[in-house]
């Protein structure tokens, strides 16, 4: 019996260091975003989609945005709400600066302040997160 409540810990830490954990400025864990792209709350409820081509959806499957290969945010209507450069900085849809992802994983307003933290995980995933769209 011990066996087998060994094993399930073990596998259960083992699905949890699979996800990448999203934390808030003052390192209280707000969720999870799994390597597969799901988007998960503090409980592990999904939330929503992160899909290989760049759709993003509720958890409901409805499409709610889209992250392009060269960075920029859409809504499901294609519009563009942002943008995500390669340096991390994240703007709007008229180039004005909304904040910062480090390559460390730290995410910061437009003046610096740190609002949170995204070790691990994509750097556009990150910004969408903490910046154009909100999961609840």
């Amino acid at each position: 019996m011990k066996k087998i409540i060994l094993v399930l810990i073990v596998l259960s830490g083992i699905a949890v260091a699979k996800s990448q954990t999203i934390q808030s400025g003052s390192y209280n864990t707000n969720g999870y975003i799994k390597p597969d792209g799901t988007i998960q709350n503090s409980s592990y409820s999904t939330l929503g989609y992160i899909k290989n081509d760049g759709t993003i959806q509720d958890k409901s499957y409805s499409t709610i945005g889209y992250i392009k290969d060269d960075g920029t945010i859409q809504n499901s209507s294609y519009s563009t709400v942002g943008y995500v450069k390669k340096d991390g900085t994240v703007q709007n849809s008229s180039y004005s600066t909304l904040g910062y992802v480090k390559a460390d994983g730290t995410v910061q307003n437009s003046s610096y302040s740190t609002i949170g933290y995204a070790k691990g995980i994509k750097m556009e995933w990150a910004a969408m997160y903490f910046f154009f769209f909100k999961f609840e």
